[in-house]
Protein backbone atom coordinates (compact mmCIF):
# COMPACT_ATOMS: atom_id res chain seq x y z
CA UNK A 1 0.00 0.00 0.00
CA UNK A 2 1.10 3.56 -0.64
CA UNK A 3 0.90 4.30 3.07
CA UNK A 4 3.71 1.78 3.57
CA UNK A 5 5.97 3.34 0.92
CA UNK A 6 9.40 3.64 2.60
CA UNK A 7 9.99 6.99 0.92
CA UNK A 8 6.77 8.40 2.32
CA UNK A 9 7.53 7.01 5.76
CA UNK A 10 11.02 8.53 5.66
CA UNK A 11 9.67 11.87 4.43
CA UNK A 12 7.07 11.93 7.20
CA UNK A 13 9.71 11.10 9.81
CA UNK A 14 11.98 13.81 8.42
CA UNK A 15 9.16 16.36 8.59
CA UNK A 16 8.45 15.48 12.20
CA UNK A 17 12.13 15.73 13.12
CA UNK A 18 12.39 19.13 11.43
CA UNK A 19 9.29 20.35 13.23
CA UNK A 20 10.56 19.05 16.57
CA UNK A 21 13.97 20.70 16.11
CA UNK A 22 12.30 24.00 15.33
CA UNK A 23 10.07 23.76 18.42
CA UNK A 24 13.06 22.88 20.60
CA UNK A 25 15.15 25.77 19.25
CA UNK A 26 12.33 28.24 19.86
CA UNK A 27 12.01 26.68 23.29
CA UNK A 28 15.71 27.26 24.00
CA UNK A 29 15.31 30.90 22.95
CA UNK A 30 12.41 31.15 25.39
CA UNK A 31 14.47 29.45 28.08
CA UNK A 32 17.32 31.97 27.91
CA UNK A 33 15.00 34.95 27.55
CA UNK A 34 13.02 33.85 30.60
CA UNK A 35 16.20 33.40 32.58
CA UNK A 36 16.74 37.09 31.93
CA UNK A 37 13.33 38.71 32.25
CA UNK A 38 11.80 36.37 34.82
CA UNK A 39 14.98 36.52 36.87
CA UNK A 40 14.41 40.26 36.99
CA UNK A 41 10.67 39.94 37.57
CA UNK A 42 11.21 37.90 40.71
CA UNK A 43 12.80 40.89 42.48
CA UNK A 44 11.23 43.94 40.83
CA UNK A 45 8.58 44.23 43.57
CA UNK A 46 10.94 44.45 46.54
CA UNK A 47 13.47 46.43 44.42
CA UNK A 48 10.84 49.10 43.72
CA UNK A 49 10.03 49.11 47.43
CA UNK A 50 13.68 49.87 48.28
CA UNK A 51 13.46 52.84 45.90
CA UNK A 52 10.43 54.21 47.76
CA UNK A 53 7.48 52.76 45.82
CA UNK A 54 4.26 51.83 47.64
CA UNK A 55 2.29 48.59 47.25
CA UNK A 56 -0.21 50.36 44.97
CA UNK A 57 2.65 51.73 42.86
CA UNK A 58 4.21 48.28 42.52
CA UNK A 59 0.88 46.79 41.45
CA UNK A 60 0.13 49.60 38.99
CA UNK A 61 3.61 49.53 37.43
CA UNK A 62 3.44 45.76 37.06
CA UNK A 63 -0.12 45.95 35.77
CA UNK A 64 0.57 48.77 33.31
CA UNK A 65 3.62 46.88 32.04
CA UNK A 66 1.42 43.85 31.49
CA UNK A 67 -1.19 46.09 29.81
CA UNK A 68 1.32 47.32 27.22
CA UNK A 69 2.86 43.85 27.06
CA UNK A 70 -0.50 42.53 25.91
CA UNK A 71 -2.23 45.51 24.27
CA UNK A 72 0.54 46.15 21.73
CA UNK A 73 0.45 42.53 20.61
CA UNK A 74 -2.53 43.21 18.39
CA UNK A 75 -0.60 45.93 16.54
CA UNK A 76 2.46 43.77 15.96
CA UNK A 77 0.47 40.60 15.32
CA UNK A 78 -1.53 42.39 12.66
CA UNK A 79 1.69 43.84 11.20
CA UNK A 80 3.27 40.37 11.07
CA UNK A 81 0.29 38.88 9.21
CA UNK A 82 0.07 41.80 6.79
CA UNK A 83 3.78 42.01 5.97
CA UNK A 84 4.84 38.39 6.45
CA UNK A 85 7.97 39.66 8.21
CA UNK A 86 7.65 37.34 11.18
CA UNK A 87 11.35 36.91 11.81
CA UNK A 88 12.39 40.61 11.75
CA UNK A 89 9.53 41.55 14.09
CA UNK A 90 10.40 38.70 16.44
CA UNK A 91 14.08 39.71 16.53
CA UNK A 92 13.27 43.38 17.14
CA UNK A 93 11.10 42.49 20.12
CA UNK A 94 13.74 40.26 21.67
CA UNK A 95 16.45 42.91 21.21
CA UNK A 96 14.34 45.54 23.01
CA UNK A 97 13.49 43.18 25.83
CA UNK A 98 16.97 41.77 26.37
CA UNK A 99 18.60 45.20 26.26
CA UNK A 100 16.61 46.75 29.12
CA UNK A 101 16.72 43.89 31.66
CA UNK A 102 20.38 44.34 32.75
CA UNK A 103 19.89 48.12 32.70
CA UNK A 104 17.72 47.84 35.84
CA UNK A 105 21.02 47.53 37.73
CA UNK A 106 21.63 51.19 36.92
CA UNK A 107 18.20 52.56 37.90
CA UNK A 108 18.54 55.37 40.47
CA UNK A 109 14.85 55.91 41.23
CA UNK A 110 11.63 53.93 41.14
CA UNK A 111 10.45 56.07 38.21
CA UNK A 112 13.45 55.05 36.06
CA UNK A 113 13.06 51.43 37.12
CA UNK A 114 9.36 51.60 36.24
CA UNK A 115 10.15 52.83 32.72
CA UNK A 116 12.60 49.96 32.20
CA UNK A 117 10.10 47.42 33.54
CA UNK A 118 7.46 48.72 31.15
CA UNK A 119 9.95 48.71 28.24
CA UNK A 120 10.74 45.06 28.94
CA UNK A 121 7.05 44.19 28.70
CA UNK A 122 6.81 46.20 25.47
CA UNK A 123 9.59 44.14 23.88
CA UNK A 124 7.69 41.01 24.85
CA UNK A 125 4.59 42.42 23.17
CA UNK A 126 6.46 43.02 19.93
CA UNK A 127 7.88 39.53 19.57
CA UNK A 128 5.23 37.17 20.93
CA UNK A 129 2.50 37.09 18.22
CA UNK A 130 4.98 36.67 15.35
CA UNK A 131 6.96 34.03 17.23
CA UNK A 132 3.84 32.06 18.19
CA UNK A 133 2.50 32.24 14.63
CA UNK A 134 5.76 30.69 13.38
CA UNK A 135 5.64 28.07 16.12
CA UNK A 136 2.07 27.12 15.18
CA UNK A 137 3.30 25.82 11.81
CA UNK A 138 4.68 22.80 13.69
CA UNK A 139 1.41 21.89 15.43
CA UNK A 140 0.09 19.77 12.55
CA UNK A 141 3.05 17.43 12.89
CA UNK A 142 3.32 17.31 16.67
CA UNK A 143 -0.04 18.33 18.21
CA UNK A 144 -1.21 21.78 19.31
CA UNK A 145 -1.07 21.21 23.03
CA UNK A 146 2.27 19.41 22.86
CA UNK A 147 4.00 22.09 20.75
CA UNK A 148 2.96 24.97 22.98
CA UNK A 149 3.49 22.83 26.07
CA UNK A 150 7.09 21.99 25.12
CA UNK A 151 7.91 25.61 24.38
CA UNK A 152 6.35 26.71 27.64
CA UNK A 153 8.13 23.97 29.59
CA UNK A 154 11.52 25.19 28.35
CA UNK A 155 10.37 28.76 28.92
CA UNK A 156 9.43 27.95 32.50
CA UNK A 157 12.69 26.03 33.05
CA UNK A 158 14.53 29.23 32.18
CA UNK A 159 12.17 31.17 34.42
CA UNK A 160 13.18 28.80 37.23
CA UNK A 161 16.92 29.18 36.59
CA UNK A 162 16.79 32.97 36.32
CA UNK A 163 15.51 33.65 39.85
CA UNK A 164 17.95 31.08 41.24
CA UNK A 165 20.79 32.88 39.47
CA UNK A 166 19.56 36.18 40.91
CA UNK A 167 19.17 34.69 44.38
CA UNK A 168 22.73 33.34 44.24
CA UNK A 169 24.04 36.75 43.13
CA UNK A 170 22.18 38.50 45.95
CA UNK A 171 23.45 35.98 48.49
CA UNK A 172 27.02 36.26 47.17
CA UNK A 173 27.33 40.00 46.75
CA UNK A 174 24.22 41.45 48.38
CA UNK A 175 21.78 43.89 46.83
CA UNK A 176 19.28 43.65 44.02
CA UNK A 177 21.47 45.55 41.51
CA UNK A 178 23.98 42.71 41.27
CA UNK A 179 21.08 40.38 40.62
CA UNK A 180 19.99 42.45 37.62
CA UNK A 181 23.55 42.78 36.31
CA UNK A 182 24.22 39.02 36.03
CA UNK A 183 21.20 38.69 33.74
CA UNK A 184 23.26 40.14 30.89
CA UNK A 185 24.59 36.62 30.20
CA UNK A 186 21.27 34.90 29.39
CA UNK A 187 20.14 38.03 27.53
CA UNK A 188 23.06 37.69 25.09
CA UNK A 189 22.53 33.93 24.72
CA UNK A 190 18.89 34.56 23.81
CA UNK A 191 19.85 36.65 20.80
CA UNK A 192 22.58 34.25 19.66
CA UNK A 193 20.25 31.23 19.57
CA UNK A 194 17.47 33.26 17.96
CA UNK A 195 19.73 34.33 15.09
CA UNK A 196 20.86 30.73 14.56
CA UNK A 197 17.26 29.53 14.48
CA UNK A 198 16.39 32.17 11.89
CA UNK A 199 19.32 31.02 9.77
CA UNK A 200 18.34 27.35 9.95
CA UNK A 201 14.56 27.89 9.55
CA UNK A 202 14.13 31.03 7.42
CA UNK A 203 10.60 29.98 6.32
CA UNK A 204 8.83 28.09 9.15
CA UNK A 205 5.64 27.95 7.05
CA UNK A 206 7.24 25.03 5.19
CA UNK A 207 6.60 22.96 8.32
CA UNK A 208 2.83 23.43 8.00
CA UNK A 209 0.63 20.35 7.64
CA UNK A 210 -3.02 20.82 6.70
CA UNK A 211 -5.22 20.13 9.72
CA UNK A 212 -8.65 21.08 8.39
CA UNK A 213 -8.37 24.51 10.00
CA UNK A 214 -11.13 27.11 9.62
CA UNK A 215 -11.17 29.05 6.38
CA UNK A 216 -11.98 32.68 5.68
CA UNK A 217 -10.84 35.87 7.37
CA UNK A 218 -13.24 36.32 10.29
CA UNK A 219 -12.99 35.21 13.90
CA UNK A 220 -15.64 32.77 15.21
CA UNK A 221 -18.03 33.44 18.09
CA UNK A 222 -16.14 30.86 20.14
CA UNK A 223 -13.05 33.07 19.99
CA UNK A 224 -14.86 36.01 21.59
CA UNK A 225 -16.49 33.84 24.26
CA UNK A 226 -13.11 32.36 25.04
CA UNK A 227 -11.58 35.83 25.31
CA UNK A 228 -14.28 36.87 27.79
CA UNK A 229 -13.62 33.78 29.92
CA UNK A 230 -9.87 34.23 29.97
CA UNK A 231 -10.30 37.95 30.66
CA UNK A 232 -12.08 37.11 33.91
CA UNK A 233 -9.23 34.82 34.89
CA UNK A 234 -6.76 37.60 34.08
CA UNK A 235 -8.62 40.05 36.33
CA UNK A 236 -8.26 37.76 39.32
CA UNK A 237 -4.65 36.75 38.74
CA UNK A 238 -2.15 38.66 40.87
CA UNK A 239 1.21 39.64 39.41
CA UNK A 240 4.17 38.04 41.16
CA UNK A 241 5.64 41.46 42.03
CA UNK A 242 2.59 42.07 44.26
CA UNK A 243 2.92 38.58 45.75
CA UNK A 244 6.63 39.20 46.36
CA UNK A 245 5.84 42.60 47.88
CA UNK A 246 3.46 40.90 50.30
CA UNK A 247 6.03 38.27 51.26
CA UNK A 248 8.53 41.01 52.04
CA UNK A 249 6.18 43.50 53.72
CA UNK A 250 4.44 40.86 55.86
CA UNK A 251 7.75 39.10 56.57
CA UNK A 252 6.35 35.82 55.31
CA UNK A 253 9.72 34.96 53.76
CA UNK A 254 13.24 36.35 54.04
CA UNK A 255 14.37 38.43 51.02
CA UNK A 256 16.72 35.84 49.53
CA UNK A 257 13.96 33.19 49.56
CA UNK A 258 11.47 35.28 47.57
CA UNK A 259 13.14 34.68 44.18
CA UNK A 260 13.73 31.04 45.18
CA UNK A 261 9.99 30.55 45.65
CA UNK A 262 9.40 32.17 42.28
CA UNK A 263 11.82 29.63 40.83
CA UNK A 264 9.73 26.87 42.42
CA UNK A 265 6.65 28.32 40.74
CA UNK A 266 8.45 28.25 37.40
CA UNK A 267 9.49 24.62 37.96
CA UNK A 268 5.82 23.83 38.54
CA UNK A 269 4.96 25.75 35.39
CA UNK A 270 7.48 23.73 33.36
CA UNK A 271 6.05 20.39 34.43
CA UNK A 272 2.50 21.70 34.27
CA UNK A 273 2.91 22.91 30.69
CA UNK A 274 3.91 19.44 29.49
CA UNK A 275 1.12 17.70 31.39
CA UNK A 276 -1.52 20.23 30.38
CA UNK A 277 -0.32 20.16 26.77
CA UNK A 278 -0.78 16.40 26.57
CA UNK A 279 -4.17 16.64 28.29
CA UNK A 280 -5.28 19.34 25.87
CA UNK A 281 -4.54 17.11 22.89
CA UNK A 282 -6.85 14.53 24.49
CA UNK A 283 -9.71 16.49 26.12
CA UNK A 284 -9.40 20.03 24.74
CA UNK A 285 -10.84 22.96 26.71
CA UNK A 286 -11.80 20.77 29.67
CA UNK A 287 -8.10 21.08 30.49
CA UNK A 288 -8.49 24.84 30.97
CA UNK A 289 -11.64 24.33 33.05
CA UNK A 290 -9.89 21.89 35.38
CA UNK A 291 -6.85 24.16 35.72
CA UNK A 292 -9.08 27.13 36.58
CA UNK A 293 -10.90 25.24 39.34
CA UNK A 294 -7.55 24.27 40.86
CA UNK A 295 -5.62 27.50 40.52
CA UNK A 296 -8.39 29.84 41.69
CA UNK A 297 -7.37 28.77 45.20
CA UNK A 298 -3.89 30.33 45.04
CA UNK A 299 -4.99 33.69 46.49
CA UNK A 300 -6.15 32.60 49.98
CA UNK A 301 -3.02 30.51 50.39
CA UNK A 302 -0.64 33.24 49.24
CA UNK A 303 -2.18 36.28 50.95
CA UNK A 304 -3.67 34.77 54.12
CA UNK A 305 -1.34 31.88 54.91
CA UNK A 306 2.02 31.49 56.58
CA UNK A 307 5.20 30.24 54.91
CA UNK A 308 3.97 26.68 54.24
CA UNK A 309 0.62 27.74 52.78
CA UNK A 310 2.35 30.50 50.82
CA UNK A 311 4.55 27.88 49.13
CA UNK A 312 1.47 25.82 48.23
CA UNK A 313 -0.26 28.93 46.89
CA UNK A 314 2.67 29.88 44.67
CA UNK A 315 2.80 26.33 43.29
CA UNK A 316 -0.88 26.65 42.29
CA UNK A 317 -0.09 30.07 40.83
CA UNK A 318 2.58 28.38 38.70
CA UNK A 319 0.09 25.81 37.40
CA UNK A 320 -2.19 28.65 36.34
CA UNK A 321 0.64 30.36 34.52
CA UNK A 322 1.39 27.08 32.72
CA UNK A 323 -2.19 26.96 31.45
CA UNK A 324 -2.19 30.60 30.36
CA UNK A 325 1.06 30.31 28.44
CA UNK A 326 0.51 26.93 26.77
CA UNK A 327 -2.94 25.44 26.29
CA UNK A 328 -4.59 28.85 25.96
CA UNK A 329 -2.59 29.48 22.77
CA UNK A 330 -3.15 25.89 21.64
CA UNK A 331 -6.90 26.45 21.73
CA UNK A 332 -6.71 29.62 19.64
CA UNK A 333 -4.53 27.89 17.05
CA UNK A 334 -7.41 25.61 16.12
CA UNK A 335 -10.06 28.37 16.09
CA UNK A 336 -8.71 30.62 13.35
CA UNK A 337 -7.28 30.39 9.80
CA UNK A 338 -3.50 29.99 9.57
CA UNK A 339 -3.17 33.39 7.88
CA UNK A 340 -4.84 35.11 10.85
CA UNK A 341 -2.95 33.46 13.68
CA UNK A 342 -0.62 36.33 14.63
CA UNK A 343 -3.52 38.79 14.50
CA UNK A 344 -5.72 36.47 16.57
CA UNK A 345 -3.00 35.91 19.16
CA UNK A 346 -2.39 39.64 19.34
CA UNK A 347 -6.08 40.55 19.59
CA UNK A 348 -6.65 37.93 22.27
CA UNK A 349 -3.65 39.15 24.25
CA UNK A 350 -4.81 42.75 23.97
CA UNK A 351 -8.15 41.96 25.59
CA UNK A 352 -6.50 39.69 28.12
CA UNK A 353 -3.95 42.37 29.01
CA UNK A 354 -6.49 45.18 29.43
CA UNK A 355 -8.46 43.10 31.91
CA UNK A 356 -5.23 41.97 33.61
CA UNK A 357 -4.30 45.62 34.13
CA UNK A 358 -7.72 46.51 35.54
CA UNK A 359 -7.50 43.54 37.85
CA UNK A 360 -3.98 44.52 38.95
CA UNK A 361 -5.17 48.00 39.91
CA UNK A 362 -8.09 46.56 41.87
CA UNK A 363 -5.89 43.98 43.60
CA UNK A 364 -3.28 46.63 44.49
CA UNK A 365 -5.90 48.90 46.03
CA UNK A 366 -7.60 46.02 47.84
CA UNK A 367 -4.22 44.98 49.26
CA UNK A 368 -3.96 48.30 51.07
CA UNK A 369 -7.56 48.07 52.30
CA UNK A 370 -8.37 44.43 53.10
CA UNK A 371 -6.58 41.17 52.33
CA UNK A 372 -9.78 39.08 52.71
CA UNK A 373 -11.49 41.35 50.17
CA UNK A 374 -8.56 40.89 47.77
CA UNK A 375 -8.81 37.11 48.15
CA UNK A 376 -12.59 37.10 47.63
CA UNK A 377 -12.31 39.20 44.47
CA UNK A 378 -9.57 36.98 43.04
CA UNK A 379 -11.40 33.70 43.65
CA UNK A 380 -14.87 34.84 42.54
CA UNK A 381 -13.87 36.38 39.20
CA UNK A 382 -11.75 33.37 38.24
CA UNK A 383 -14.50 30.88 39.00
CA UNK A 384 -16.94 33.05 37.05
CA UNK A 385 -14.97 32.14 33.91
CA UNK A 386 -15.93 28.45 34.06
CA UNK A 387 -19.45 28.77 32.54
CA UNK A 388 -17.98 30.78 29.65
CA UNK A 389 -15.28 28.18 29.07
CA UNK A 390 -17.92 25.45 28.89
CA UNK A 391 -19.94 27.59 26.47
CA UNK A 392 -16.83 28.10 24.34
CA UNK A 393 -16.32 24.36 24.20
CA UNK A 394 -19.87 23.86 22.90
CA UNK A 395 -19.36 26.50 20.20
CA UNK A 396 -16.06 25.17 18.86
CA UNK A 397 -16.18 23.93 15.26
CA UNK A 398 -15.25 20.27 14.86
CA UNK A 399 -11.87 21.08 13.29
CA UNK A 400 -10.86 23.12 16.33
CA UNK A 401 -11.29 20.17 18.66
CA UNK A 402 -8.19 18.30 19.78
CA UNK A 403 -6.75 15.61 17.59
CA UNK A 404 -3.60 13.62 18.27
CA UNK A 405 -0.60 14.46 16.13
CA UNK A 406 -0.05 12.29 13.09
CA UNK A 407 2.45 9.53 13.51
Amino acid sequence: MSGDDPRRVAAAAGSRRAALRFVLLIGVVSMFSDMAHEGARGITGPFLATLGASAATVAIVAGFGELLGYALRFVFGYAADRTGRYWPITLFGYVVQMAVVPMLALAGSWQVAAVLIIAERTGRAIRNPARDAMLAHATGELGRGWVFGVREALDAFGAMLGPLLVAAAIWWRGGYRVGFAVLLVPAVLTLVVLLLTWRWYPVPARLEVTEGLPEGTGLPVAFWTYLAAMGLIAMGYADYPLIAYHFGAARVLSPHLIPVLYAAAMATEAVGALVLGRLFDRIGLLTVVAATVLTAMFAPLVFLGGPVLAVAGVVLWGVGMAAQESVVKAAITGMVPATRRASAYGLFDTGFGVLWFLGSVVLGLLYQWSLPALVAFSVVVQLAAIPLLLLTRRRLPRQARPAPAGG
